[in-house]
């Protein structure tokens, strides 16, 4: 079901308690299943949400992608498909569309996509890893990747980390120990920022990990970072239930609230628009930023 405030202002009014712009759209029973992710592919135009469907611990093999319209349609619920038997997809997180490749964090690895034809071309395998979550395009054509460090049932493990994985895939980690489980990471230019689950921080490093300042936001269960088109650096927070931007003088402006669970965002270049998807609703909406 897809409801559209154009279209049907006073339902959708019902249906999303928080301010929207005109095309907000918010999808609700369409099928997704613990989205955690979503991720807007330039090339076809279209938007690619990250199902878990289930445990996101667990290597059950029954993850999957949806493609949807940038109406919000959904184009094909099961995309890429983890129970079909050329796919390896257990429990789907952050994911980049780059240079004609999909790549998707998947509890210890990365998998690697072709984007037109499907095929899984690659795994990128990190040792001692146990819940690979956040990923970003590097600057240099590589990916910088977190490890959040938890266990199931959500416990802390001792597998936090940050890593930088070149074009060839050579893994290389650039932090590890106690980092307040690193989430949601982004680079661009010389900079490369990193916000946190447990600790709530934003930290802004060089591109080799060195980090540079730390700001500790008023609330933890950061996830999504992304930087639009006219630089606003933005995250999301389960706590907060909102999504966020953290202007360059530390301070923070609420873009949407009264969201559940909103995890690792998307961001539509083309027609500047957020894209939110909400963990614990088995929903997601797609949301126009103003200039």
């Amino acid at each position: 079901m897809i409801f559209k405030h154009s279209a049907l202002p006073w339902l959708l009014a019902f249906a999303l308690p928080f301010s929207v712009h005109a095309d907000t759209i918010h999808m609700k029973d369409v099928g997704f299943a613990t989205p955690e992710a979503m991720e807007y592919d330039a090339d076809s135009d279209t938007y690619l949400v990250a199902n878990i469907n289930g445990s996101p611990f667990e290597k059950d093999d029954n993850g999957f992608i949806s493609k949807l319209s940038p109406d919000g349609k959904v184009m094909e619920l099961k995309w890429l498909d983890g129970t079909r038997d050329d796919i390896a997809l257990n429990a789907p997180k952050g994911m980049v569309a780059r240079d004609g490749k999909l790549y998707v964090a998947d509890i210890d690895r990365l998998r690697v996509f072709d984007l037109k034809t499907k095929k899984q071309l690659d795994d990128i395998v990190f040792p001692g890893s146990g819940f690979i979550n956040g990923v970003s395009t590097a600057p240099d054509g590589g990916l910088y990747v977190t490890d959040s460090g938890m266990a199931p049932g959500f416990k802390p493990s001792d597998t936090e980390a940050l890593y930088k994985v070149d074009t060839r895939g050579k893994i290389t980690q650039l932090k590890s120990g106690k980092l307040g489980h690193p989430n949601g990471v982004y680079a661009q230019g010389d900079t490369l920022w990193m916000v946190t689950l447990g600790s709530g921080q934003l930290r802004t490093m060089t591109l080799d990990g060195t980090e540079k300042s730390r700001m500790t936001l008023p609330f933890n269960r950061l996830d999504g970072l992304i930087v639009t088109n006219d630089n606003r650096l933005i995250t999301s927070s389960w706590k907060a239930k909102g999504v966020y931007e953290i202007t360059p003088d530390d301070h923070l402006k609420l873009i949407v609230g009264e969201l559940e669970s909103p995890a690792d965002l998307g961001y539509d270049s083309q027609r500047n628009r957020l894209l939110i998807p909400l963990f614990l609703k088995d929903e997601a909406v797609i949301y126009s930023l103003t200039p």
